[in-house]
């Protein structure tokens, strides 16, 4: 499907974008273009795959003409940008919104200008029924891109989304503190025992993103079915696997923080099209005219329940330390 095609990651140097890479540097695909603004992280990657394949493009998708001179001749556009860290978009919630709102308004601007084929969003299970900043910019993200799909004449370029949980071991994550932690011989902090999070594999969030690229319509959020864990179980399986013995410190719930993420509302599964392992969303694509759609309500949305990590499919502990045995960082660490 990407055969000679041209493909622009934004955020290109985080653990997506090398993920994308990884899966895609083998195959007919004409070129991968990253964009992001750190120089010293794209000088690294570039020095380390030297592959004519992928060029490198120094911008900020707060600014629509780096962006747009970027997406010049592009035929599909990953938007992985944004500022992820939870305390950080709680202490400059401004900045989250540059990035995570305006950012998204920009990089689909410049791929409708430059008529791109389809445009994937990426979104967190944060953004929905959202208690921080992180979560609230993401949400408005989503309204942003679904917004923007509504509008597009002759529907030259297609903008879908994608929703997904925790990926274990990307930048910034729980498990390498874990592991650093474990290093270091110092305690694992831990928020809640009982506190669950969706878990996910780097190569598994590629997966949804080419699923949204195959399946998507104009508009469409895409979520996968993915498993839960305690975060109690998680710790004890990283120290399972290394042997060791460190004492677990319980810190508390942190502000900003749920006691589980969901992955879809009870709103958005009332119209959820069940795809197997996937969860489509069409987006909303009611107009101004409420009076049209306020004189009869549905009685099934107080019935149905939100997709979260204490009702999916909760690993146990043998599975759970199977999971991790198969991320390349735990190998990795393994083996150092």
């Amino acid at each position: 499907m990407f055969k000679g095609k041209t493909l622009l990651i934004t955020g290109g140097t985080g653990s997506f974008g090398n993920a994308v890479l990884n899966r895609f540097l083998d195959t007919n695909i004409k070129e991968i273009r990253i964009f992001s603004r750190d120089e010293k992280k794209q000088d690294d990657m570039r020095n380390h795959l030297k592959n004519e394949k992928v060029k490198f493009y120094i911008g900020d998708v707060r600014d629509f003409n780096s962006i747009d001179r970027a997406m010049s001749g592009v035929d599909y556009v990953f938007h992985a940008a944004a500022l992820k860290q939870v305390p950080s978009c709680e202490f400059f919630p401004i900045e989250a919104t540059k990035t995570n709102v305006f950012g998204t308004q920009n990089t689909i601007d410049a791929a409708i200008k430059n008529k791109v084929g389809k445009i994937i969003c990426l979104s967190t299970d944060k953004a929905a029924y959202p208690i921080n900043a992180m979560g609230i910019s993401k949400a408005l993200m989503e309204k942003v891109a679904i917004a923007a799909s509504r509008n597009i004449a002759n529907n030259d370029t297609t903008v879908c989304l994608t929703r997904y949980g925790n990926v274990m071991a990307s930048r910034g994550s729980v498990i390498p503190l874990f592991v650093k932690q474990i290093r270091e011989n110092l305690p694992l902090t831990i928020t809640d025992p009982s506190m669950t999070r969706f878990l996910m594999s780097l190569e598994d969030a590629v997966d949804l993103v080419l699923f949204a690229f195959t399946n998507g319509n104009q508009g469409d959020l895409f979520v996968n079915k993915a498993p839960a864990s305690t975060i109690g179980d998680l710790a004890n399986s990283i120290k399972d696997i290394f042997g060791a013995n460190n004492e677990i410190t319980i810190i508390g719930t942190r502000h900003g923080e749920k006691l589980y993420e969901t992955l879809c509302t009870r709103e958005e599964m009332q119209k959820a099209e069940d795809m197997g392992d996937f969860y489509r969303i069409p987006a909303d694509n009611r107009d101004l005219n409420y009076s049209r759609y306020f004189s009869e309500g549905d009685e099934d949305i107080s019935v149905i329940e939100d997709y979260h990590s204490h009702n999916t499919t909760q690993l146990t502990k043998d599975d759970l330390k199977n999971t991790l045995l198969n991320l390349g960082y735990i190998k990795d660490r393994l083996n150092e």
